[in-house]
């Protein structure tokens, strides 16, 4: 029901989950993670004891391969369910069950793997591998949601579209940004709406939290009030820009 990316971007240790499907706050079901241990994402037949336990084995240090015969080797339902997970140091691996409903199936490559299962084929997971290794230059989150954009142009989740969700984790137990559409005509487009708002102030005060290593966080708050309003004049100029070119021009 569901086609996902679970990346590690190399350059900065930070770890990615975008998921789309045709199903209900999808956001809710499939990704779990920590900052600087590894990232899961259940799927198909959804097993949330794959994200729990999956993480907490990443936190043993057992790699993603050993991880994925534990918990489906346990497991009497694991032919109806998909799981890929990556941990901090970019190791992945992917499990696609042979129960799950066509089409199903998943890549994996150095610090990135797609899956997915009741897609349109397998040009959706190819065109979403693609287009992230094609845009590297791009900020991490930018890569995720264009990589997804190109997944739903080639088809998608064959019976249409729902929710989506971009989770993404820095070197902390919570989120830097977590995202969701859970019930959308265009789920991902949403994801975007969103995630530029984001970069208006949430983005900006994100970096003023407290962290393990600071536990006092940014208690001056004049850099981040310069950027914001800097932003905001920004934003005022270029309304001011548009509507100038939106209105005609009557003579006297």
């Amino acid at each position: 029901m569901t086609w996902s990316i679970v990346a590690r971007d190399p350059e900065t240790g930070h770890l990615g989950i975008a998921v789309a499907s045709r199903f209900f706050a999808v956001g809710s079901a499939v990704p779990y993670m920590r900052g600087g241990i590894g990232a899961v994402a259940t799927q198909a037949f959804v097993s949330p004891l794959y994200g729990t336990e999956g993480l907490a084995m990443l936190g043993e240090g057992r790699s993603p391969r050993e991880i994925i015969d534990h918990l489906t080797g346990r497991d009497d339902g694991a032919q109806q369910r998909q799981l890929h997970l990556i941990d901090a140091a970019g190791r992945n691996a992917a499990f696609t069950g042979a129960k799950c409903i066509d089409w199903a199936g998943h890549i994996v490559e150095d610090n990135v793997s797609v899956a997915g299962n009741m897609l349109a084929g397998p040009q959706v997971l190819d065109r979403t591998l693609e287009t992230y290794r094609q845009h590297a230059s791009l900020p991490f989150a930018d890569r995720l949601l264009s990589a997804m954009d190109a997944g739903e142009a080639a088809g998608g989740d064959k019976r249409g579209r729902q929710s989506a969700a971009l989770v993404i984790y820095r070197d902390q137990d919570h989120a830097w940004l977590n995202i969701r559409a859970d019930d959308h005509t265009d789920p991902l487009a949403e994801l975007r709406r969103l995630y530029a708002v984001a970069q208006e102030r949430y983005l900006h005060v994100a970096e003023t939290m407290p962290t393990r290593e600071n536990p006092h966080g940014m208690i001056d708050r004049t850099e981040i009030d310069r950027k914001i309003a800097g932003l905001e004049a920004q934003r005022a100029a270029e309304g001011r820009q548009s509507a100038s070119f939106a209105t005609p021009w009557t003579p006297t």
